[in-house]
């Protein structure tokens, strides 16, 4: 995965801290973003989520804590690591800083080589604390995410949409008949069918698309700002795809998938029931037949078979 260059937002009243900190950290590769009070500096890291905020306890509009709290209680910016910089060294104020969620506390004035070593460290323990994160929500065997993934992405999507009005489809998708497939050929050739359609999954979708195995021989495509048309477009392409594929070292193996697409919430518009809307269609995609797309509509009249 491509590393961007880390962006520190530094929180401080003083332009001339602003220019030492440019100077003695300019080799670090690290880019900044300047903040001369908190209101300004809580407003730029909600916006531009930096990897990392300096901010002073003394500024006149709010002090570090003031800060410190509010971007701890925000979900946009609550994971964001903080450093905090103060003249004053007393222990209740280190203590109470810790508390709220300061990942480390330097006092002014600072070594510049001491605060260069804490920044990186802070950089580095947040970088693994991220990649763990998003280890523990890939799926082990198509190494997609996973449906804790799903959940979190989906969630996102729904309410993204909601308020912007934009389109959004789900599909749930399931590879037909895939305990006799496991029966007939072996769970190795089973292993092989999830992991050659979720390669195709990946091939198929864009940058900003959401794939993931929603469990067993189950799969989970969100895709933003798509309608329902293009998203059949999509699916059945997928579809099609692996119907055609042969499989030299499981002869007479053959692999189909059916397709439940929605673009809205059964009965609401709820996480729960966009994926409620979307395994109605899958189930009604098995009774008529597997091996085809079924797309919802609240009114149950523009439902478009393939297969």
């Amino acid at each position: 995965m491509e590393q961007s260059t880390p962006t520190l937002l530094v929180i401080d009243d003083s332009p001339a801290i602003h220019r030492l900190l440019a100077v003695k950290l300019r080799d670090e590769g690290i880019e900044f973003i300047a903040a001369l009070g908190g209101t300004e500096g809580i407003e730029i890291a909600r916006n531009q989520k930096p990897s990392l905020i300096l901010c002073d306890q003394n500024m006149p509009d709010m002090n570090g804590l003031e800060v410190v709290r509010a971007l701890k209680s925000d979900p946009a910016t609550m994971d964001i690591p903080l450093i905090m910089l103060s003249g004053e060294v007393a222990t209740e104020l280190k203590v109470k800083a810790f508390e709220l969620g300061a990942m480390d506390f330097v006092p002014k004035p600072f070594d510049a080589a001491e605060l260069r070593a804490r920044i990186q460290s802070a950089l580095r323990i947040d970088s693994l604390m991220k990649m763990l994160a998003q280890r523990a929500q890939i799926d082990g065997l198509t190494g997609l995410w996973n449906r804790a993934r799903f959940n979190d992405a989906l969630a996102a999507e729904v309410n993204q949409a909601e308020r912007s009005g934009q389109t959004l489809s789900l599909a749930l998708c399931d590879l037909d008949h895939f305990k006799k497939l496991n029966d007939t050929f072996g769970h190795q050739a089973g292993d092989a069918a999830l992991v050659t359609f979720a390669n195709k999954l990946q091939t198929a979708m864009r940058s900003y698309d959401v794939a993931c195995r929603y469990g067993g021989e189950e799969f989970a495509l969100i895709l933003p700002g798509t309608e329902g048309d293009a998203a059949f477009v999509v699916c059945d392409r997928i579809r099609t795809s692996i119907e055609a594929t042969s499989w030299s070292k499981y002869p007479g193996m053959a692999v189909t998938v059916s397709f439940g697409l929605t673009n809205s919430g059964l009965e609401g518009n709820t996480p729960e029931q966009w994926v409620a809307a979307a395994d109605q269609m899958l189930y009604t995609a098995k009774e008529n037949g597997r091996n085809r797309i079924e797309l919802f509509s609240p009114e149950r009249q523009d439902i478009r078979l393939a297969g």
